[in-house]
């Protein structure tokens, strides 16, 4: 049978005997660590130094606290797209209504028809038929009715 040979290892006091340089006299680098993976060998990346400088953490000269909260409001308000006006105005026999006149109606008819407050009045969808002068109503997605106009 072979022998085999033993590695020889070295008392702790040694060591340290071996390796008294000063980090001043000579960089340390960690040599690059192999690991198998799969059967075929893959490099570990080194750690990189740290780059002197700024502490981590530390602000950026030359930059007042407040200036990126500031930067940020304005860059948001230039992304907006303006918004589209619509104004819808219904003309049939003679008559004209545009739907600020026709939600004033349904308003109207809510308060003093219905008896209800005005802060009560969320949302109204309005069903105009011209060829019966009808505009139909749902408000707050409950009350329904009709108003002539």
């Amino acid at each position: 049978m072979a022998e085999t040979k033993k590695p020889v290892v070295k008392p702790e006091a040694d060591k340290a005997a071996d390796t008294k340089t000063t980090t001043a006299e000579t960089p340390v680098t960690a040599p690059a660590a192999k690991t198998e993976v799969n059967g075929t060998e893959a490099k570990k990346p080194v750690a990189e130094k740290k780059k002197p400088g700024r502490k981590p953490g530390a602000k950026k000269p030359g930059r007042k606290p407040g200036a990126a909260k500031k930067e940020t409001a304005a860059k948001t308000t230039t992304t907006r797209k303006a918004a589209v006006k619509e104004n819808v105005h219904l003309e049939f026999a003679g008559k004209s209504y545009s739907t600020e006149d026709l939600v004033k109606i349904a308003k109207d008819v809510w308060k003093y028809d219905l008896k209800k407050k005005v802060g009560d009045f969320k949302s109204v969808e309005l069903y105009v038929k011209p060829e019966e002068s009808v505009v139909y109503y749902v408000i707050n997605g409950e009350e329904k009715g009709q108003f002539n106009i």
